[in-house]
């Protein structure tokens, strides 16, 4: 059956040959089959590397290879180039691999066909890799090329094959070569867009290595010659282990289940998909103004800040500073290039995206943990520009438009009635359509952000502004009702409005249940719009018991990405992640230590259905590597960190500065998930909550478990987490 691709003979087998390491957990089929929307992807690459692949299939129960892409040039979105090996008498244009057998890791893939017995090999480095074919037969063995877009090309030299592939305004290069004789070139058609080459009746064992570059075929000539310069496939294999188990050491956990372990170190691998460094070896392609740059600094790209600051990012505050820092200093320099600081920044430019200024929050939670070797005029004036002078539009990255005039005068943005037709010419009228409540509250908390900064900067003029900004969300709040609520251009409450059903027009991704809780950054304000923290507590225990008020058809005809759903509350989709710690901020921790340890059974397991969502390249694995490991950063901005309850019996956190953070959760179990009492570093804590300054320090976080709930740990009021103004720790 070819489901024996399920790690556990390959993974034991490279336990025994390798010593045991953490790479051994990972199962990069967890997640493979979407509930709603896209599977999660095996994708085989080095960490934070500019070349990844997997086989192109439907999802992981598909048993075909419909082919391999040399390279994905962003996440989910672009694709380059096409391999594949074929034999026997049929079409070979059309030919899929059919998988009789499979094995995934993130260094590594195999797969063995079903009829053939022909088993294709691939292993990565950082800007080239290498398929290793051996054929079971004689039969008209080939190996398929090809682009993957409309425009470009595909050539051969002897042994030698490049090309050119044209995607989203720029172009994707690719050397290669065939360490096997090349009897004949077939190409499909008149144009070179595909091409097989036939190999020789002795030909077994084929071997294809190549390089990609977003500069010229040359270049990526150079970059396969820098880390493949030979034929050796299990050197290659062996340095990418290498690299993954220096990243998977980085976090050690001890007790729980395997199949905890499993999910734990399969999301940590996640995390180290994006984003991903172009630079060349001293050369880079920038999208943001079209040049070719020299430089000997990384050049990040691929990530989508909506979904990535929430827990992606801070993750990698604490793992690799310096990386994290690195990342800023990129998306400073786009800005200089581009003009505009970027949204979603990929590789082909800025791919606006979502809603909210969240280069702003990014860029101000690691300015408040200490994290400052970026270029903070530079990084203020972009963010800065981002509110006051580019629209805040969803999916949009430009000038200001007459929306956003309207935002600024009034302080929110306006909603259409049911049946008013769109006549702002920026706005997406079909699908993305005006979020405006969501625009509304996501810029309110950006705001918020970009006061701390002025702050920080001795700017108390823009502070003042921002920080009246911040409180925005205030307008879209609709007392009487308890609940977010989208207002006219008139100022007037919308009726007819359903706060379940609401779509697009109003919200993002989501709806008013998931954004009603959505303005991070005051927490105490908004629990005081509720009526007060009891009635906010009570309202938050009804979240994850509400009815849809419709049927799951409609309600994810209308909202698909809101998935794995408890009440109304959505496990599956970014806005949602902060909520379940609320509870520590209402004096009632002990309901976020059983929520936790709920959703995380619930929704994360370690089979093919084991990710409730769009896993988004690392956003929705954060929010699992934080709560498995005990805390979580609620708020990006404020260098804090709420408790949870962890999933292991003890986490040790390796610092770069080479000591240690260590969460030492005593008796914890599958019941005893409460915690009882607490110590940080042998004093006794009872807050539910420590800094970031904190654990960069190490140190140790001691927990007492128990199968009940102590009430009364953490529920005092000086002991709940700060919001808004009410903290202390952040030095200019």
């Amino acid at each position: 059956m070819f489901r024996n691709y399920v790690l556990v003979g390959m993974l034991l087998a490279s336990a025994l040959l390798q010593g045991q390491s953490n790479l051994s957990y990972v199962d990069p089929t967890i997640g493979g089959v979407g509930h709603i929307l896209q599977p999660t992807r095996p994708t085989v690459h080095l960490p934070h590397s500019m070349l990844r692949s997997f086989p192109m299939k439907q999802d992981q129960l598909d048993d075909q290879i419909h082919y391999f892409p040399l390279n994905m040039a962003s996440h989910r979105v672009s694709f380059v180039f096409q391999f594949l090996p074929v034999s026997g008498k049929g079409d070979p244009w059309n030919e899929r691999f059919t998988i009789e057998s499979e094995q995934s890791t993130p260094y590594y893939y195999q797969a063995t066909s079903e009829m053939t017995y022909n088993r294709v090999e691939f292993t990565p480095a950082a800007r080239s890799a290498m398929f290793q074919v051996t054929f079971s037969g004689n039969q008209g063995n080939c190996l398929r090329l090809g682009i993957l877009n409309q425009e470009g090309e595909v050539e051969v030299n002897a042994r030698t094959v490049t090309g050119v592939d044209h995607f989203n305004g720029m172009k994707a290069y690719f050397y290669g070569e065939v360490d096997s004789d090349v009897t004949d070139v077939t190409y499909r058609g008149e144009d070179k867009k595909q091409l097989l080459l036939a190999l020789s009746e002795e030909a077994r064992t084929v071997r294809f290595k190549y390089g990609i570059s977003y500069i010229s075929v040359e270049q990526a000539k150079q970059n396969l010659y820098n880390e493949i310069p030979g034929w050796d496939f299990d050197l290659i294999k062996q340095k990418a282990y290498d690299a993954w188990d220096e990243v998977m050491s980085k976090i050690n956990v001890e007790g729980g289940t395997e199949a905890r372990k499993r999910v734990f170190y399969t999301a940590l691998y996640r995390c180290c998909e994006r984003m991903v460094d172009i630079n060349e070896y001293g050369r880079y392609y920038s999208a943001y103004d079209h040049q070719v740059h020299e430089s000997d600094k990384p050049f990040y790209v691929d990530n989508w800040l909506w979904d990535n600051y929430i827990a992606l990012e801070p993750l990698t505050m604490i793992l690799d500073p310096e990386v994290a820092q690195e990342r800023i200093r990129s998306y400073v320099t786009m800005y200089e290039q581009s003009g505009w600081m970027p949204s979603f920044a990929v590789v082909f430019g800025d791919w606006p995206a979502m809603t909210g200024n969240n280069a702003a929050i990014w860029m101000t939670d690691a300015w408040a943990k200490g994290l400052r070797d970026f270029d903070f005029e530079k990084a203020y004036e972009g963010i800065k520009k981002g509110s006051l002078e580019a629209t805040l539009l969803p999916w949009n990255n430009g000038p200001a438009t007459s929306l956003d005039s309207f935002y600024n005068e009034h302080g929110f943005m306006p909603g259409l009635r049911p049946g008013e037709v769109e006549t702002v010419k920026e706005v997406d009228p079909h699908w993305e359509r005006r979020q405006s409540v969501s625009v509304t509250i996501d810029n309110s908390y950006s705001d918020w952000c970009i006061a701390q900064m002025a702050h920080y900067a001795g700017y108390d003029e823009d502070r003042e502004l921002f920080l009246k900004r911040s409180l925005y969300y205030h307008n879209v709040f609709r007392e009487e009702k308890g609940i977010v609520w989208p207002k006219d251009k008139h100022g007037e409450w919308i009726e007819p409005y359903n706060p379940s059903f609401a779509g697009r027009e109003y919200f993002t991704e989501n709806n008013a249940y998931t954004f009603n809780w959505a303005a991070k950054h005051d927490f105490q304000g908004l629990f005081k719009l509720m009526g007060g923290t009891k009635q906010a507590e009570a309202k938050l225990d009804q979240l994850f018991r509400e009815e849809l008020g419709t049927s799951k058809f409609k309600f994810w005809y209308i909202q698909p990405d809101a998935s794995g759903l408890v009440g109304q509350f959505v496990m599956g989709n970014e806005p949602s992640f902060h909520i379940p710690y609320l509870y520590n901020y209402m004096g009632s921790p002990w309901k976020t230590q059983k929520r936790i340890r709920m959703l995380l059974d619930t929704w994360f397991t370690d089979d093919l259905f084991g990710m409730p969502g769009d896993e988004d390249g690392g956003g929705i694995s954060s929010f699992v590597v934080f709560s498995m490991m005990g805390f979580f950063p609620v708020t990006a901005g404020i260098p804090i960190y709420n408790i949870g309850s962890p999933t292991f019996e003890k986490v040790s956190i390796e610092l770069p500065n080479g000591k240690q953070f260590v969460i030492n959760a005593k008796g914890n179990s599958v019941t005893n998930k409460y915690i009882q009492n607490a110590k940080l570093n042998g004093q006794e804590l009872s807050k539910c909550w420590f800094t970031h300054e904190e654990l960069a320090k190490g140190g140790q976080l001691e927990l007492q478990m128990g199968d009940r709930p102590n009430v009364a740990w953490g529920s005092s009021e000086k002991d709940t987490p700060p919001s808004y103004n009410d903290y202390k720790s952040i030095p200019k």
